[in-house]
């Protein structure tokens, strides 16, 4: 019987791009004991795969013309119809798969499955963190630390503040199951409007303008796509309070970095604690390392010290032995919404 052919690609750090230093790479790469180790917990599948652990471009081309799987997070898509002849299934190695849109590359029959979930329990403490910061006014406590002001600021308990949530899946419900629990109203903001846990409401996408002003806290944990581009615009930014504080832990294209950042340097917003942007890292002459009230996380609100691979690992040879199986893989992304 024909062993299924298993690509593993790895990417080294570079300027720009996810990894972007050694450390996030060492997080993010899969080696042969990590893979071993969780073969191991199948060892009905063992003798029926074979693997290659391979690093950017170095034996792509080659070991992807038997490949029936891929397992990775950055490749090249635009000719792997031809590189790839026998490529089924892609499992990538994060949430976000915003950086292979549009998926007009894919094959009718290619199954393209994402890492969602891994980073649930890491972004909800990220999230109860961020929202709280800007409760007890980090933002502007940090800024006056960097001109040596020694201001007295104080705050009330989270209790009866309104959240407003937008993108409620594993990342934004993960937050919400924790300030929900300390008394905070949360409002969800989702594409179907599906009730969630810890929220007092939930509504569309089409209905957030009746809720941004009322916000306290505006909390994004959406994934780039269509509809999710350009959704948080200066407008949408004007409606919001003085006194409303912003994270973002979903993508720069959500939001309107540029607007937001002149709405904190004339004190027109309370602070913003922004994890994402476009180009990463970004330059050192960018404006936003000295904008007031702005905290900048470099990407790191979802990842877990030490064992994000082994998570993702759980998911692959979860889904590797449902594939072998010829059953159904569980976290299918849909590429006409892009997640």
């Amino acid at each position: 019987m024909k062993k299924i052919r298993i690509h593993i690609r790895n990417n080294h750090w570079k300027e720009g791009f996810l990894p972007c230093d050694l450390e996030g790479e060492k997080n993010s790469t899969i080696n042969k004991d990590e893979f071993e180790k969780g073969l191991s917990q199948y060892p009905e599948i063992i003798n029926k795969i074979e693997y290659l652990v391979d690093w950017d471009e170095e034996n792509y081309i080659t070991s992807m013309k038997d490949a029936d799987v891929l397992l990775g997070w950055q490749f090249p898509t635009n000719s792997i119809r031809e590189i790839a002849p026998n490529l089924k299934w892609i499992h990538v190695s994060s949430a976000g798969v915003n950086h292979l849109s549009p998926f007009d590359w894919m094959k009718d029959d290619l199954i393209l499955t994402n890492s969602s979930g891994v980073q649930s329990k890491k972004a909800g403490e990220f999230g109860l963190m961020s929202i709280l910061m800007l409760q007890n006014q980090m933002t502007k406590i940090v800024t006056n630390q960097k001109n040596k002001e020694f201001v007295t600021l104080l705050s009330k308990p989270i209790e009866g503040f309104k959240v407003v949530v937008i993108g409620t899946g594993s990342l934004g419900g993960s937050m919400i199951k924790h300030i929900s629990k300390l008394g905070a109203e949360v409002i969800g903001v989702n594409r179907k409007g599906n009730s969630v846990e810890g929220c007092s409401k939930v509504i569309t996408f089409d209905k957030i303008d009746e809720v941004l002003p009322v916000a306290d806290f505006l909390y994004l944990a959406v994934p780039e796509t269509d509809e999710t581009k350009g959704l948080i615009n200066k407008g949408r930014l004007d409606s919001l309070k003085p006194t409303c504080g912003i994270v973002n832990i979903g993508r720069q294209s959500v939001l309107d970095y540029e607007a937001l950042r002149i709405k904190l340097e004339k004190n027109e917003l309370a602070g913003a604690i922004l994890d994402v942007f476009s180009h990463e890292p970004i330059p050192k002459n960018s404006p936003f390392w000295d904008t007031p009230n702005l905290i900048i996380t470099p990407h790191i609100s979802s990842d877990s010290q030490g064992n994000y691979i082994e998570m993702v690992l759980k998911i692959f040879f979860k889904n590797l032995k449902l594939f072998i199986e010829n059953k159904e893989l569980i976290n299918q992304i849909d590429r006409n919404l892009g997640y």
